[in-house]
């Protein structure tokens, strides 16, 4: 696959993991850390950014620029806006946001998104009819998406006033999310 250079990934990976029961960042996962394993779903991507927040000092070096959120406490939004703000300063027309909390979603599902980059572009993966992530946010709209992402909302509250397009995404990817440990498989 060729790298998209005008295509952001963007991985949010600040939480504690309150139900989880530690920074799923830090979780064991196929023989590293689920960090690392969401990191490479954005392996085509240029440039990408992982947000960290709680037990940032124990993640190892990333093949990505690291930004950490001192206020990770506050929710995700904090971390979606720390994460867009730090993109702004490069050339990407979009970015392809995921959660380090979705191990299913996969480097095709990603390029299957980023395939739709444009500076106006909003798109989400779909899985059998219901909107999950990755999710694709073009440039035009992250002033937008960073207005409306507080607390522990990230960017629903936008997508819900602009729709996104629906790219199925189930023949490649799950988009389930990982809230308990017994839940990464």
């Amino acid at each position: 696959m060729a790298v998209v250079s005008a295509v952001a990934g963007l991985l949010l990976a600040a939480g504690g993991g309150r139900r989880f029961g530690m920074p799923k960042a830090l979780a064991p996962y196929r023989g590293g850390l689920l960090v690392e394993h969401a990191v490479r779903a954005l392996a085509d991507c240029r440039p990408r950014v992982v947000v960290l927040g709680a037990g940032a000092e124990r993640v190892p070096p990333l093949d990505a620029v690291v930004v950490v959120n001192e206020v990770w406490t506050s929710g995700m939004g904090s971390s979606l806006r720390l994460g867009l703000s730090a993109l702004a300063e490069t050339d990407a027309v979009a970015a392809v946001v995921l959660p380090v909390d979705t191990p299913g979603v996969t480097a095709a599902a990603v390029a299957r998104l980023a395939a739709l980059a444009a500076p106006d572009a909003l798109a989400r993966a779909s899985y059998d009819g219901a909107p999950g992530h990755p999710v694709l946010i073009g440039r035009a709209h992250w002033a937008g998406v960073a207005e409306l992402a507080v607390g522990d909302t990230g960017a629903r509250p936008y997508l819900a006033r602009h729709p996104a397009v629906d790219v199925p995404c189930a023949d490649v990817a799950d988009g389930a999310d990982a809230d308990r440990p017994e839940e990464l498989t």
